[in-house]
């Protein structure tokens, strides 16, 4: 449940207690960005890119049941937020590598439908976060705020086109979903790199994070 802050006085001492017993949220966060989109409102009009970001987000979002984990939109950029007690209520993607490989197989088929012109490539990010609070300071708004969000956030510029980007501890998250539901690292898994060691903006410790391009 989003806890809503708005105290009028900087100096309240109810908005101290109130934010001390803020519980953590964790759970996964994942920035989605619709690439060239920005590019295409200079070349053409609203019914060109308009039309194209319309199928690209219902395929993102409403193919994989992600509509209700949406948090925000930012132009072109979305941020969604699955809380851990939420994962298993997904109708697909009930865990975190059924999740991975939902995302992974959306971009697939984005970039393989035989007509380009519906659709526009993306480039998503995601980390499994534990420094992360359900609140709000706008009122009717659900937002989720903590470090691990602007984590999820800096991953993103490590993103290109038809890249997911996961942090290491997204990525073992995923592992113990295999064995237990009885799937095999087929897919998007099959390819994935290495560890990358990062100093990203704002962020005091080192990341490590993979990545997975969609061929």
């Amino acid at each position: 449940m989003v806890h809503y802050i708005h105290y009028k006085d900087p100096n309240s001492e109810e908005l101290v207690r109130e934010l001390e017993g803020i519980p953590k949220c964790p759970g996964i966060c994942i920035f989605m960005d619709i690439n060239r989109s920005t590019d295409m409102k200079y070349l053409g009009g609203i019914v060109d890119w308009g039309r194209k970001l319309n199928n690209t987000f219902n395929f993102l979002l409403f193919t994989n049941h992600f509509e209700n984990y949406l948090v925000k939109g930012i132009g072109d950029e979305m941020m969604l937020f699955i809380p851990d007690t939420q994962l298993e209520e997904k109708a697909s993607g009930d865990n975190y590598y059924a999740l991975l490989e939902d995302i992974f197989s959306s971009m697939s088929m984005i970039h393989h439908h035989p007509d380009p012109e519906l659709f526009l490539e993306c480039k998503v990010a995601i980390h499994y976060c534990t420094e992360v609070y359900n609140v709000s300071f706008f009122r009717g708004a659900n937002d989720y705020y903590g470090s691990d969000i602007d984590l999820t956030a800096r991953l993103m510029t490590k993103c290109i086109e038809r890249r997911i980007v996961m942090s290491e501890r997204f990525y073992r998250k995923t592992k113990p979903d295999l064995p237990r539901r009885g799937l095999a690292e087929t897919n998007c898994l099959s390819g994935v790199s290495g560890i990358f060691h990062v100093r990203l903006k704002g962020v005091p410790v080192g990341t490590e994070y993979r990545i997975i391009d969609v061929k």
